[in-house]
């Protein structure tokens, strides 16, 4: 992967987006994309997406969410400590003795999750960890000091975690689901552009917002563009990691490519054509089956109002929802080049129904 696409990937990883407050990342992610498209727009909402080609009868989308799960404030207490509930899934498991940015008017205030010491609990009998006993800190030893932070109920904390790099192969961060997403529709779009690539349609590049909380900015989106077929991408579970059971979840590894879905959500013509688009042009990908929904932006758009024809490229994750997700290197290019590979082949007009 070339210097500047890593660099960006990281300053995107970084750059917090909680559900319902996505603009930060937003900018980053259009500023980028910006030189490869033609015209973008922004919903009010904040769903973002650059457009290629447009005008076109036949409408295309490449599709990922931009949001992140988060926390919000949900009491303060007389001495200072801040309850939260969830915004999005995020893992009550993993937050104590975590570090946290609370975003106010004023700028981010640090904070932390705090927990009591292993020297004063009965480990016969421990407390562990939920949403009703995570206490977060900012060093204020009363309500009226951390009201005075700028910090009230309703406002938004993430997780404090920087990018990182393990053994050249994988990059490490919060966020990547799915930034990683966002990142590599990005980077379908200056591959067209840097190709000179004429696309016969119109390509909408969809970084949508509010996912994490039902598929929410998708929803909004699609209805909106009303596409005739929508490639969507997101992560998926890698299953070799400790404690998964592939039977129930699937054999779904990091390093061995992307994972395509199969389900109701997924168009099977559709996806018939990714695949055989996979198989000639040597790109390894993997298969997944969902049994009812595919739990990803997929659904929305397959659903939206008339059906639009829709399928899954999944990028293979260690430890999702947490701030060491997980992704190989290998596999973020094997998606963008799956992408690429079928945009370029794909003519205008392609009708996807399984009989006329």
């Amino acid at each position: 992967m070339r210097k500047k696409s890593k660099d960006f990937l990281k300053q995107y990883i970084n750059t917090n987006s909680p559900v319902g407050f996505e603009t930060a990342g937003q900018k980053v992610w259009l500023d980028y994309l910006k030189p490869y498209i033609d015209e973008y727009e922004v919903d009010v909402y904040g769903t973002t997406y650059g457009v290629i080609n447009p005008g076109q009868d036949y409408k295309v989308v490449i599709e990922a969410h931009a949001d992140e799960i988060a926390w919000f404030v949900n009491y303060i207490d007389d001495n200072g400590y801040i309850y939260v509930v969830r915004n999005g899934g995020s893992d009550h498991q993993i937050a104590p003795s975590m570090r946290v940015k609370l975003h106010t008017k004023k700028g981010k205030v640090d904070g932390i999750f705090g927990w009591p010491a292993i020297h004063v609990r009965d480990r016969a009998k421990e407390e562990q960890p939920t949403v009703k006993n995570l206490t977060i800190d900012v060093g204020a030893s009363s309500k009226d000091e951390v009201e005075k932070m700028g910090i009230h109920v309703g406002t938004v904390a993430t997780f404090d975690a920087d990018a990182m790099e393990l053994n050249k192969k994988y990059i490490v961060g919060r966020a990547l689901d799915n930034r990683a997403g966002g990142f590599m529709i990005a980077e379908v779009a200056r591959l067209l552009h840097e190709n000179k690539k004429k696309l016969p349609y119109t390509l909408y590049v969809v970084n949508a917002v509010q996912e994490e909380i039902g598929l929410r900015g998708a929803e909004m989106v699609s209805r909106r563009i009303k596409p005739d077929l929508a490639i969507v991408t997101d992560v998926c579970h890698d299953t070799h990691s400790p404690m998964y059971n592939k039977k129930q979840q699937g054999d779904t590894k990091c390093g061995n490519g992307p994972c395509l879905t199969v389900g109701p959500a997924v168009q099977n013509n559709l996806l018939e054509m990714v695949i055989d688009v996979a198989e000639k042009k040597k790109i390894s990908f993997q298969r997944m089956a969902a049994s009812r929904t595919t739990g990803t932006d997929t659904d929305a758009f397959a659903f939206s109002d008339i059906g639009r024809a829709s399928a899954l490229i999944s990028l293979p994750l260690k430890y999702m929802h947490t701030t060491v997700e997980m992704v190989d290197y290998a596999d973020i290019e094997g998606c963008i080049k799956l992408m690429y590979e079928f945009l370029i082949q794909l003519k205008a007009g392609h009708d996807f129904r399984y009989f006329t």
